[in-house]
């Protein structure tokens, strides 16, 4: 494994993943000293791997391993980890049995909540956009790929609505997803979430937001979510590895509840918190992964 700094990172031209976007990819977080549910992202990167038939040439532990070992190497206790699997160096041309070897990309670096700081106190605006979130029967985002022109899109749209971030209606006109965050709303006692026939990727910290809300004692259903029920949901939220928990206090600029992040996400936020400075839930950098 070679170690470059920023400036000099390096990757060939003529790589698929490159090329052609042919590469999955993890976005994982390390709260000091720990790498946060590991197991837990390299068993979805694994998934992923085998959906598109890439054939990875290292195992499971020895890819955390290397992991480990940049954040040690890069001295970081907190940090942001993107994991990248590319189809690897091939000929021109789609055809992917020209890439004779993956390549493995392991970035660290110390990054904020990607909507700021800020927004983890004073919440989100989103708009509800107007490009759909591709079928599961084509580029199905339950695969983690680095194909994000998708999402690319919907942000583009966002930004020229002024609005924070996007949201994602499925081919049925039904909730999806934000480009890189999955959504919850909260009406009535009841946490809900769009489900994976809603073309979403099934998210690490999704799932730890489902367990968390049933600690509470809250009701928990995946289910389809129209635009109409979002809107005049209690409270509303996104999830994700680089955005963690934010509220969203507006979508299409109509006011969420009262304005402000809800109570219960601030719960929520709080016990998710909780859990990434909890060693249960991680795996430390100075050990041995296994």
């Amino acid at each position: 494994m070679v170690n470059y700094p920023k400036e000099h990172a390096k990757i060939s031209v003529y790589d698929h993943g490159l090329l052609y976007g042919d590469g999955i990819y993890e976005g994982m977080r390390c709260y000091s000293g720990y790498v946060f549910q590991m197991n837990e992202h390299l068993e979805r990167l694994m998934k992923s791997a085998k959906s598109l038939r890439i054939e990875i040439p290292y195992n499971k532990q020895e890819i955390g391993e290397f992991v480990l070992e940049t954040l040690r190497k890069n001295r970081l206790n907190n940090a942001y980890i993107r994991l990248l699997v590319t189809r690897g160096i091939g000929a021109i041309g789609p055809d992917p049995r020209s890439c004779k070897r993956p390549s493995l990309i392991i970035i660290v670096e110390d990054l904020p909540n990607v909507h700021g700081t800020d927004a983890l106190t004073k919440g989100i605006s989103m708009a509800i956009v107007s490009i759909r979130r591709d079928a599961i029967d084509a580029t199905s985002h339950e695969i983690k790929s680095l194909n994000y022109l998708n999402s690319i899109q919907t942000k583009m749209e966002s930004i020229q609505y002024n609005a924070d971030d996007a949201i994602l209606l499925d081919s049925r006109g039904f909730i999806s997803e934000s480009p890189i965050c999955n959504i919850f709303i909260y009406s009535n006692g009841e946490i809900a979430t769009p489900h994976s026939g809603n073309g979403i990727l099934l998210g690490i910290t999704r799932q730890n937001v489902i367990e968390i809300a049933k600690e509470m004692g809250l009701s928990v259903v995946q289910r389809d979510i129209t635009p109409y029920e979002l809107i005049n949901a209690d409270e509303v939220f996104i999830t994700g590895t680089h955005a963690e928990i934010v509220g969203v206090t507006k979508v299409n600029n109509i006011e969420i509840g009262s304005g402000c992040v809800g109570e219960i996400t601030k719960q929520i936020m709080s016990r998710f918190r909780e859990r990434t400075l909890n060693p249960k839930f991680g795996t430390p950098i100075e050990k041995q992964f296994v």
